[in-house]
């Protein structure tokens, strides 16, 4: 009863999807494209067989990619199918992946779009990101025999409240998934308050996600762009209305670049705007220019390139912290040896802020203009930034292994999938 009011509601909704898609291609285009996609229809033929994996948007397709490349190895005669929700997400997937994946979008959770791809594309087995719980997808998958996890699943206080407001249809969704891979201790109780009953605790892909083997050449070309004598602030990843905190808070004296790189690439241009209201000086990333003595800020306005920011800049203050969007990922800067600042707001990445403030790897502030002032103190001290760059490699490095102990849990719960995948010929991929 639980799941077919909630399809009642999603068919009410269907007339209002187009002029949604329609409103968001105002800054984006691409969602014009592949409509059929999103009810379930797909002109291309489906390659055989297909362990799919769903990565809604950049930051899962991003976190997905050592998983991919382990699961490719394991697997060498299938095809990996990556489906998202949004262009931005596609277009992640067709950087780092190529034509080493097949790529499509994931129908709206309606049954008979379900169906429809479930039927087109015949998964050996479905692997969902983080927080992804679609309850006809779900039921689908069960009725079907298709086995369904849930991996590097997080769920914060927020998320919970929100999921027990609709606890019958959650306990549902959540006790029809064999397996869910929890990333924190913290995560897996949340998730069995709500009804999970399959749940193991196997850590966070993204800290086993490796920057570009070339980053290191990246970096440096960002860095003599920019002044290989001036020191860089980059505002990594940062959300709407947070970008305006910074610029009204710019202190004019200040002499070091900042770098701000937008979370969303749809936002490029209202950064921009931003800059040029305020009478600031600055340039574009795409400008692959050399940066002018008067320039005070740079516009990160690229894509792929977030490892070589890391690697170019002095500290790093990480978006979606300062305004209540729950924090962007902080794992990448320190992988890559910078300094962390985060602001108030870190329930998405609770358990690595926290771990990562134990290392000495991250400092936090209660807004981007202590945000500013902190990182003015860490630019001028060379001995501090140093140790935070040394302690956010440390942290780096002493969690990684989630990609082992997913692919071991998942064949491990999955055991027919596993028998049955290693009985398919190589002759019957296409």
């Amino acid at each position: 009863m639980p799941r077919l009011l909630y399809s009642l509601v999603l068919y009410l909704l269907l007339p209002f999807i187009p002029l949604r898609l329609l409103w968001r291609a105002r800054k984006q285009p691409e969602y014009l494209s592949h409509w059929g996609e999103r009810f379930g229809f797909y002109r291309a033929a489906a390659p055989q067989p297909l362990i799919w994996i769903h990565a809604v948007s950049v930051g899962e397709t991003h976190a997905a990619a050592p998983l991919i490349d382990a699961l490719l190895a394991r697997y060498p005669t299938h095809r990996i199918l990556l489906t998202c929700m949004t262009p931005t997400g596609r277009a992640a997937g067709r950087q780092l992946y190529g034509e080493r994946v097949t790529q499509a979008y994931l129908p709206y959770d309606y049954p008979g779009a379900v169906r429809r791809f479930l039927t087109h594309f015949q998964p050996a087995f479905g692997l969902l990101m983080e927080t992804e719980l679609w309850p006809n997808l779900i039921a689908a998958c069960k009725q079907r025999g298709v086995p369904l996890a849930l991996i590097n699943a997080r769920l914060s206080d927020k998320s919970a409240r929100g999921y027990a407001r609709i606890g019958s249809l959650t306990r549902e969704a959540l006790k029809n998934l064999p397996l869910i891979c929890a990333q924190t201790a913290a995560d897996a109780e949340r998730l069995k308050q709500l009804g999970a009953t399959h749940v193991s605790i196997t850590g966070n892909l993204k800290f086993d996600v490796a920057p570009p083997a070339d980053v290191d050449d990246q970096a440096k070309h960002l860095r003599a762009l920019w002044g290989n004598d001036r020191r860089a602030l980059l505002a990594a990843s940062t959300r709407e209305g947070e970008e305006a905190l910074l610029l009204d808070a710019l202190i004019p004296e200040s002499n070091y670049l900042l770098v701000i790189v937008p979370r969303h690439p749809q936002r490029f241009d209202d950064v921009a705007t931003l800059l040029t209201a305020r009478g600031i000086p600055y340039q574009r990333r795409s400008e692959n220019a050399p940066i002018r003595a008067e320039t005070r800020v740079v516009l990160g306005d690229s894509m792929g390139e977030m490892f070589a920011y890391y690697g170019a800049a002095d500290v790093a203050l990480i978006g979606g912290s300062l305004l209540p969007f729950g924090g962007q990922n902080l794992i990448e800067a320190c992988a890559m040896g910078v300094p962390v600042i985060l602001g108030p707001h870190t329930y998405n990445f609770t358990q690595a802020t926290k771990d990562a403030f134990a290392a000495g790897a991250a400092l936090q502030v209660v807004d981007a203009s202590a945000a500013l002032v902190q990182a003015q103190r860490l630019l001028e001290d060379a001995l501090m930034k140093k140790q935070m760059g040394k302690a956010a490699l440390e942290f780096a490095a002493a969690h990684r292994g989630a990609v082992g102990k997913t692919m071991a849990t998942i064949e491990e719960r999955l055991k027919i999938v596993s028998h049955e995948l290693t009985r398919i010929p190589t002759n019957k991929t296409k």
